[in-house]
């Protein structure tokens, strides 16, 4: 070892190694064998020094990539993006946050442009605020341009749903924890949900007289669903955020 510290020893380990150590001044004061790995700060034996010569260095992560398209077409699928490290952790640094992350989506068209996916019965929801990135004006040559339809809005109580909305912390599905039995909730009707010669969306429950029971399922987490029953038609939505969705 070294009669200084750190510097002296040139030496900074990851985690714990017995065999990273220098001879000098500890951080308690007693002069003899003190350590340069990682894990000195937890057992209080780090050499003097070690702070400048190892200093923590956190994880620096890279802008979000684009989201990728959805990975199936005409089925309950899950999009994609990503973000690069541009510098590891060390010495104690903090860690790398996630790098990916995924939320659900519904491809209304084939790779040849034709339109699908209008036959699920379940309702196929997701959060209001994927409303913000979603193109309000379908690329589907069914619309057209001049068309500016206003949608409408769907009033439910919530019968039931499965214990695995509760689980659910991801950051883009964490909204499905505030799906709760008795509630009446909100799901808004666009396009390109909305189909382009009924103007209605999938499991809407429209023909519904009130008392049949409906089911739904969440984007994200197929385990994610339950049943509901129709409230009322409205023109616009007017629930709490958290009790806000929108057809799929």
């Amino acid at each position: 070892g070294s009669l200084a510290g750190c510097a002296d020893a040139g030496r900074c380990c990851p985690g714990r190694d017995a065999a990273c150590s220098a001879r000098g001044w500890r951080l308690d004061r007693v002069y003899g064998t003190c350590y340069c790995d990682q894990a000195c700060r937890r057992t209080g034996d780090c050499c003097f020094d070690y702070a400048r010569a190892c200093p923590a260095r956190p994880c620096i992560v890279g802008e979000w990539s684009p989201w990728s398209g959805c990975g199936d077409q005409c089925r309950p699928a899950a999009r994609v993006r990503r973000r690069p490290v541009q510098q590891e952790p060390r010495n104690g640094g903090a860690p790398c946050p996630p790098l990916e992350e995924r939320a659900g989506c519904l491809d209304y068209s084939t790779p040849r442009g034709q339109d699908c996916g209008r036959a699920f019965v379940p309702a196929f929801i997701t959060t209001s605020a994927f409303n913000k990135e979603r193109t309000r004006q379908a690329a589907s040559p069914q619309w057209s341009t001049d068309t500016e339809d206003a949608g409408y809005c769907m009033e439910f109580k919530t019968e039931s749903l499965t214990h695995h909305c509760a689980l659910e912390n991801r950051p883009l599905t964490r909204w499905m924890q505030y799906l709760r039995e008795g509630y009446t909730v909100c799901v808004d009707c666009q396009r390109p949900a909305m189909n382009s010669v009924s103007l209605r969306c999938s499991g809407d429950g429209l023909d519904s007289d009130g008392n049949q029971t409906l089911h739904w399922q969440a984007i994200g987490n197929p385990r994610c669903q339950g049943t509901w029953k129709k409230v009322r038609r409205v023109d616009q939505c007017s629930c709490p955020a958290v009790h806000s969705f929108i057809f799929i």
